[in-house]
């Protein structure tokens, strides 16, 4: 899951919107908006696409279940 708050401020330090993020992703909109407000469980491939885009550790962005 992505921690509360961490994962749309990065989004928004890098000056992207849902919509750029998941196509410099290869994602859904929808699906990064599900994990923005902790709907939808990350998988390991997205969260490492996530994490290097965001140039961010999978760690701060991510709690693992």
């Amino acid at each position: 899951m992505a921690k509360p708050g961490v994962f749309s401020r990065s989004r928004i330090m890098k000056g992207l919107t849902q919509r750029e993020l998941a196509k410099q992703c290869k994602l859904s909109h929808a699906y990064v908006s599900l994990l923005e407000r902790s709907v939808k469980s990350v998988g390991p491939a997205a969260a490492k696409r996530l994490s290097e885009v965001l140039d961010m550790p999978m760690e701060e962005l991510f709690t693992i279940e």
